[in-house]
């Protein structure tokens, strides 16, 4: 059985290793090799703001985190402690999209819902927090599970990293007027 709870800061180390295995492992089919360890080095990562927020949740099975991810009040559009993309400013509720930050799966676990079942989880606290609205930047092996849940692709990013490696991203964004979890 799947239980969602609040990430601990003391297990960045642990979240760190889930995210570097699900940057890799679940990249097939949609990035190279080149891509898949550039994107996952260089920007991929715990963003110890949303842990501090207590906008950061893991998904356990057994006692074991198999999944992560969060919701942010934060205008940051995505990246680790150490790579950072956009300002970290709080956001309007009122006239802002909260964001959808870093979700991350056990590629041994993939394919059982746990993506959904953290969105699901986010897009309510979201809303309980007074946001209309939600906005992402999705990598493409994320770009099915947020277009099931009412996202739509409103901008192509070209991501340029080390050695000359470009990675494809999307933002992405879908109104909290639709209905809960869809």
């Amino acid at each position: 059985m799947f239980t969602i709870r609040l990430a601990r800061m003391s297990e960045k180390p642990l979240l760190e290793e889930l995210i570097a295995r699900s940057g890799i492992g679940l990249a097939d089919g949609f990035y190279t090799p080149p891509q898949a360890a550039a994107i996952t080095r260089e920007v991929f990562g715990v963003d110890s703001a949303l842990v501090e927020d207590g906008t950061y949740f893991a998904i356990e099975d057994e006692g074991r985190v198999v999944a992560c991810g969060g919701w942010s009040r934060r205008a940051t559009d995505f990246g680790g402690d150490g790579a950072k993309h956009g300002n970290d400013r709080l956001l309007d509720p009122a006239t802002e999209p909260a964001r959808i930050r870093a979700f991350f799966v056990d590629p041994a676990m993939a394919r059982r819902g746990l993506g959904s079942m953290l969105l699901r989880h986010c897009i309510d606290a979201a809303a309980q927090a007074g946001f209309g609205s939600l906005e992402l930047v999705s990598t493409m092996p994320g770009e099915p599970l947020y277009l099931a849940h009412g996202f739509v692709a409103i901008e192509p990013i070209a991501l340029a990293l080390a050695d000359g490696v470009v990675v494809r991203l999307t933002r992405m964004r879908r109104s909290l007027a639709l209905q809960p979890g869809c």
